[in-house]
């Protein structure tokens, strides 16, 4: 963020209680505020992110400041959106991805990184980050991309989003790893996609976002959102990254 941030003061010393909301944040899927937690090792920049988004009137409802205390106090407050910052103590920021997204209710997550180099980005997005923001980002770009994260909306600092599209295609040119016995035939009983959610899917691939799918079919936000859902759970899939690499493998792309 910019150099403001040093001038702060704490909001409450990265404890993981309960906050109440500071008005709407835009639209959490209860229709009340956001819920964010923050999590940093640097107490300053982590004080200064969490009272930037309540005052823009998202519900911060913890903060963490390292991989483990993150773990734990997510599991614990469920958090919409996890603003995360990769270079942690006890366990890297990629890990923690990887082990909330996986798990059910799992946040969505912004990663908040002061490193832009391509490793750490794809490394993120792999882990199942929905966007990579760098620290360099004014509280203007960082409240819109939570907003544009908590719909599932993926948010990259400019120049990275080509990056990640290039990564996907890599991924889905390599040669798929050799079935499992008995999987050949799970997969011949794959659930089979409605129209809709086969159209979705192959604008998801095409890199739009949910935002621009929803103008583009003349269906809500809303919908578009339920139907990528569906699409996840039809296949077994567990995240953006492995919905469009399936996609990509799949020519949807070039459809």
């Amino acid at each position: 963020m910019n150099d403001q941030r040093d001038t702060h003061g704490t909001h409450g010393g990265g404890t993981a209680g309960e906050r109440p909301g500071a008005g709407a944040g835009g639209g959490a899927g209860n229709g009340g505020p956001i819920r964010v937690m923050v999590v940093d090792d640097h107490p300053m920049w982590r004080d200064a992110v969490a009272r930037d988004l309540a005052e823009s009137g998202f519900d911060v409802v913890a903060t963490a400041g390292d991989g483990e205390q993150a773990v734990r106090r997510a599991r614990a407050v469920a958090p919409d959106v996890l603003v995360l910052d990769l270079n942690l103590p006890a366990k890297p920021g990629v890990q923690v991805c990887k082990e909330l997204v996986g798990a059910q209710p799992a946040p969505r997550v912004l990663v908040l990184s002061a490193s832009g180099e391509h490793a750490d980005v794809l490394e993120a997005v792999k882990s199942g980050a929905t966007g990579y923001l760098v620290k360099s980002a004014s509280t203007e770009e960082l409240v819109d991309a939570v907003r544009r994260t908590a719909a599932g909306d993926p948010v990259f600092t400019p120049g990275l989003a080509g990056l990640v599209l290039g990564e996907y295609r890599r991924l889905a040119a390599e040669p798929a790893p050799a079935p499992e016995p008995g999987e050949a035939g799970e997969a011949a009983r794959a659930p089979r996609l409605t129209e809709r959610e086969t159209e979705v899917l192959r604008l998801v691939a095409k890199g739009l976002s949910y935002k621009q799918i929803a103008e583009r079919l003349v269906i809500s936000h809303r919908t578009v959102q339920n139907h990528v859902q569906n699409t996840l759970g039809k296949l077994q899939l567990h995240n953006r990254v492995e919905l469009v690499r399936y996609a990509i493998e799949r020519g949807l792309d070039d459809a």
